[in-house]
Parts: structure tokens; sequence; C-alpha cells
């Protein structure tokens, strides 16, 4: 009987190439896959070249055909562009959730497919049950899981995925490579995207979007200093104001809690849980399912506003088909438009969607 076949993601770092190593081991037949997304990179800020190599030679220690396909183009059309247009609505993106959904486990699992992939993997810290309904679940490296940025993948993607390594420590899939001694096994992780890598981030952004320098006002209309644009900032901001000592305010430092996109004002107020910044509810548009539908009309569960943030508690009410508002038990400081809320129960991922504002 010929075993089934899966097609790995290969990145070219640590955990995919852990993640085709135990595919091997419980005998699936492996081949990897390797994806770029960006064509340009005059200022040598992006890796995928040296990414490339690292995943070609672990093929290689593994004995397993790598495939190297570019997604360039659908990258910058349902990505950068979305990227762009919210920076430019004064918003906060995560292109990381739609690259998942639109890229990832959109147009490249659809190619792996066409080669023939019974199953497609990556190395991404999340586990996934296929009986007797697919959930997307947690990775057991709390420190490590990504959950959050995979609740919007379609689900007929996740009932052909596999997530090898959702159930290690990421110090385990470091030893383990390290025994195996692939090439990879002390590179350190990426961080952000392709297209920005380790480059500074408004000179990236600048090339894209003009600046347009305005007033930083506090909450009561008093002028403090300039902004350099208001997509250069962040709700809960502290860095990069640049607003010195002054007689008519207190020691205590400053954080961005608005924008007024209307008079291109920046608005700011001193403490870190200054009551501007703390709000108890948010509304969200374009939810998306795992289940493929809401547990309920209204429910309670656990939420996120943000990577990494403890779970919080909330009722979730649908106000329509893809929208909602969510009210948490404690009030949450900086939520912030753009950003993805993110819902669970336990350790179940239920979907999430895009934050529109605070409530």
């Amino acid at each position: 009987m010929t075993a089934p076949l899966v097609i790995v993601g290969m990145s070219g770092g640590v955990d995919s190439s852990v993640a085709a190593w135990l595919l091997l081991e419980q005998g699936y037949e492996v081949q990897g896959l390797f994806m770029s997304n960006w064509d340009e990179d005059e200022d040598g800020y992006c890796t995928a070249a040296e990414d490339f190599q690292d995943a070609r030679q672990v093929c290689e220690r593994l004995q397993i055909p790598l495939h190297k396909v570019s997604f360039a183009g659908e990258y910058r059309e349902r990505v950068f562009q979305y990227f762009l247009d919210e920076y430019r609505a004064g918003r906060t993106p995560n292109p990381d959730v739609l690259c998942n959904r639109e890229i990832k486990f959109g147009v490249c699992f659809d190619y792996a497919r066409r080669l023939g992939a019974d199953w497609v993997a990556t190395g991404h810290y999340a586990r996934v049950e296929h009986t007797p309904t697919v959930r997307l679940l947690r990775g057991l490296d709390a420190q490590k899981d990504q959950s959050y940025f995979l609740h919007a993948m379609p689900s007929e993607a996740l009932a052909r995925t596999l997530f090898p390594i959702g159930h290690m420590q990421k110090s385990e899939v470091r030893a383990k490579a390290r025994e195996l001694a692939l090439p990879v096994f002390d590179k350190k992780d990426s961080t952000g995207i392709c297209f920005i890598g380790e480059r500074p981030f408004a000179e990236f952004l600048e090339r894209y979007l003009p600046a347009q320098p305005g007033p930083i006002e506090s909450i009561d209309g008093r002028v403090l200093g300039t902004h350099r644009g208001l997509m250069y900032y962040t709700l809960g901001q502290r860095q990069g104001l640049h607003i010195g000592g002054r007689s008519d305010a207190s020691e205590e430092p400053w954080y961005v809690a608005d924008k007024d996109l209307s008079r291109n004002v920046l608005i700011v107020v001193q403490g870190h849980d200054h009551p501007a910044l703390l709000k108890s509810a948010l509304e969200a548009s374009q939810l998306t399912w795992v289940a493929g539908e809401a547990p309920a009309r209204q429910f309670r569960c656990t939420a996120k506003i943000r990577y990494r943030q403890p779970d919080q508690a909330c009722e979730v009410q649908l106000t329509s088909e893809d929208r909602c508002r969510v009210h948490f038990d404690d009030a949450q400081r900086a939520i912030t438009p753009g950003q993805y809320v993110v819902f669970y129960q336990g350790d179940v991922c239920l979907g999430g969607g895009v934050i529109e504002r605070s409530a």
C-alpha cells in the first residue's frame, strides 16, 4: 500500500525541518515545498535566498525532494495591498493572519494538492484534531502557540493539514534538530514579515505611504509636539513621541490614546493605565469560525486582542453574520483597530475577527 504523500512547507528554519523528519518517522512519503512571497530585495533585508539554501540542505540531509514556487504576485495583491490600505486608514494591520489564510493555506495549499499531496504540513506550533470534526487547538508550548495567527485559515485546508510539532516544546524541537545534525539546529527564529525584515519599519513604510506630519495633542487639546505621520503610531505606544519634560504636566510617560484622521492629530495621555486607554468592549467584523459557524448568537469564552496576551474572559454577541460585539469582564488596554480578536474555549480556537473599534 502506498504511503500518503505529505508536502511540508519548508521555511529553512528549525521548526519545519523537524516537522519533516517527524513525518518521515511516522511513515509518510514526504516532499518539501519552499515558497517565496517577495520579489524586491534591493536592500538585502529579506532572507529568502539564504532560507532557500537552508531548506535545500535540510531536504538533502533528509533525502526528500524540494519544490520551489513563488507567490509574489498573489502576496502583493492579497496581503501587501491590504497592509498598505489599513495603514493608510490609520489602522494597525496584522498581515501574518492574512498570509496564512490567503497564501500558505490558500494558493500554496492548492498548489501542493495539485502536486498530489494527500496532506499539507507546516512547522506551526498548533494542533489539529480531525475526528469527529476538525478542530484547531493551541500548541502545547504556551510561549510559542501560533493558533492566534491560524484562526482564519480555510476549514477545507485545516481538514487536510498536519502540525507535527504542535505537541512539542521549542526546546525539544531544537534538541531533536541537534541530535539529527540538521544544519539549521541553531538558526535563530525569524521575526516579522519578509518584506520588512530587520530594516527600520518607518523607513520601509515611507517608501509606499508618504509621511504626513501633524500635531500631537493632549486629550484636552493642548499642542505638545509634532508627529511624523499617524501611520507610524499604534494605540498604547510610548516610544518615539519625543515629548520632553513640560512645566504644565507631570513626569509620567505619554502614551498614544487615539488618532483623529480628519484633523491628522495624534492624541496622547499620561500614565500607562490612563482611563482613555482602558475599554471594556469592542466591535469586530470579518468574522471567521473554524467550525464554519459561531457556537451561538451569544456565548461566553476567552479572547486575545493581541498575540501573547493572556486569555481574557468575555461575552460575545453576534450583531450580524460577520460582525460581533465583545464585552470583557475586565477593561482592556489599548484595543487597536485593525488587529484581530481571537476566541477560545479552553485549548480550542473558535475563530476571530478584525477589531473595528473599542466600545
